[in-house]
This record gives C-alpha cells, structure tokens and sequence, in this order.
C-alpha cells in the first residue's frame, strides 16, 4: 500500500510540474558542500517525520543521489527544493528555465529509482 501511495505521489508530481509549462523564473545555484547537505536534511526532515523512521537519512540519501545523479546545476536545485519543501520529489517549472523545461520529465526518470532506494533504504 505505501509503495502504491508513493509511486502514486512521485506520478502526480510529474504530471502536475509538466502541465505548468508556460513560467520560467530561476534561483541562483547551490554549492553541493557539506553546509549545504546539513541545511537541506535541516529544512527536509520535519517533512519526513511521521513518513519515515529515519528521517534524516532519507533526506541525506535523497540529496546525495540529487546531486550525483542530477548533472545539470538548474534542474539539481530545483529538484532539491523541491524535497525540501514538500518532502518528494518536486520540481515547480517556474523554477528552471524555460529552456531546460522539457528536461524536468527526463530528470524525474533519473531519480525514480534512487528515490525509492532512499525511502526504503537509506543506509545503501
């Protein structure tokens, strides 16, 4: 049932970020440093609590495969706020730009399979 509800989840968000096509605002980019682990797991966690018995590392592993998977500094940072801010994968278009928008289906396949690894098993 909870592997239904979280494919369910990470499909949604995948037809619900591609039908907002038409915006193209952008972050700066973030330095994938250990600060920036730390305060991304600090701001994920509280989104995890109740859906996990470890929080904090689902939000290390998912960050971490983030950012070895992600290669595209845009796309990595905004899928990373996105997790932050909703604790699954997200990536709002108005947060990349408008030229990499056709990439957000393509970086969603990357980290499927990372994703679940991490919800499931954090510690590999």
């Amino acid at each position: 049932m909870l592997v239904r509800f979280c494919a369910a989840a990470l499909a949604a968000t995948l037809v619900l970020s591609q039908a907002a096509l038409a915006q193209g605002q952008v972050r700066p980019s973030i330095k994938l440093d250990d600060d920036s682990r730390r305060e991304f797991v600090r701001q994920c966690a509280p989104r995890m609590l109740g859906r996990w018995a470890h929080p904090e590392e689902v939000c290390g592993c998912l960050h971490d495969h983030a950012a070895a998977v992600v290669q595209d500094d845009d796309l990595r940072e905004a899928l990373l706020r996105g997790i932050s801010e909703t604790g699954v994968p997200t990536i709002e278009t108005q947060w990349v730009p408008a030229a990499k928008q056709s990439e957000i289906g393509p970086t969603f396949t990357k980290i499927a399979k990372p994703t679940l690894q991490c919800m499931f098993n954090p510690a590999k």
